[in-house]
């Protein structure tokens, strides 16, 4: 039973997928959900009609996750705070796919929220996927010339709105390397000499956590939020980053940040309880 189970391409393909639906809905329990439903309708399939499984199956978990994302977008419209996507752990080794690294950092994603679901359904399947103009056209329900403008439309959007300046990743590291020691520190001087004047916190508490209910600007007021002692201050890899996971009093918190000018320029924080159910087992993820 085993030995059929790996032969089904579903399987085999299943991580991709996983990765799909993720990056289009920016959580990873919601993925799950859309890869339930694609199931479904994979073994419901006549398989003999399908001639390439792999274009097949993501045009499935393209439909379910965008219906997932009409429905979503909606729930968000009511969230309590600043909504950011859920972390993930990941090891090391997606790092070394610069293009999936970017494509998955919290950064990004945070972007991808901005656009319209079907933008963003396109974006992803043709920046990160490279899949064909037809083929998403089918997965969509628009025309390749709709798809086509759709994509530069989508493409335009993200590049203004996206970090403008790239590190390298040993900058990012050592970056963030200071960072966490100036959190364990719990100094708000240290603090402040690895932060950007004009520095940015971005919390995310999902109403059940303390966060700030709006984003918080300048060095000086950021320090002064996050400096605290008597925590403990792990350093993680998160979307294929260097991140931060830090518990205090019981809870839980997930950090990552954007570097430029050797220092953090801004802060991601998620505290959310429901979206830190993922940070003991590394995610598979691939394209």
């Amino acid at each position: 039973m085993a030995d059929v189970l790996e032969e089904d391409p579903f399987v085999s393909h299943r991580s991709l997928l996983f990765t799909v639906a993720y990056e289009m809905l920016g959580s990873a329990a919601d993925a799950e959900d859309v890869l339930q439903e694609s199931w479904l309708r994979w073994a419901g399939a006549d398989r003999a009609r399908v001639r390439d499984p792999r274009a097949y199956l993501v045009r499935i978990v393209t439909r379910q996750a965008l219906n997932r994302l009409r429905t979503l977008s909606r729930s968000r419209e009511d969230y309590v705070g600043e909504w950011l996507p859920e972390p993930l752990l990941t090891s090391p080794d997606v790092a070394e796919d610069v293009e999936l690294a970017d494509s998955v950092s919290i950064a990004m994603l945070t972007v991808l929220e901005t656009l319209a679901p079907t933008e963003r359904a396109v974006f992803v399947l043709r920046e990160v996927f490279d899949v064909p103009y037809g083929e998403i056209a089918e997965a969509v329900g628009r025309s390749p010339a709709g798809v086509r403008q759709i994509a530069r439309r989508a493409r335009e959007h993200v590049a203004a709105r996206r970090p403008r300046v790239r590190v390298s990743p040993s900058e990012q590291r050592t970056v963030v390397e200071r960072f966490l020691a100036a959190l364990r520190t719990g100094q708000v001087q240290e603090l402040m000499e690895v932060m950007a004047p004009d520095v940015v916190l971005v919390t995310d508490g999902g109403g059940l956590a303390n966060a700030a209910l709006a984003p918080v600007h300048g060095a000086e007021l950021v320090a002064s939020l996050l400096a605290q002692q008597d925590r403990t201050v792990s350093p993680v890899w998160l979307n294929g980053a260097p991140a931060g996971r830090i518990e205090a009093g019981g809870r839980l918190a997930a950090v990552s940040v954007e570097v430029a000018d050797g220092r953090v320029t801004r802060i991601h924080a998620v505290a959310a309880p429901r979206k830190l159910t993922r940070l003991d087992e590394p995610a598979e993820l691939t394209r």
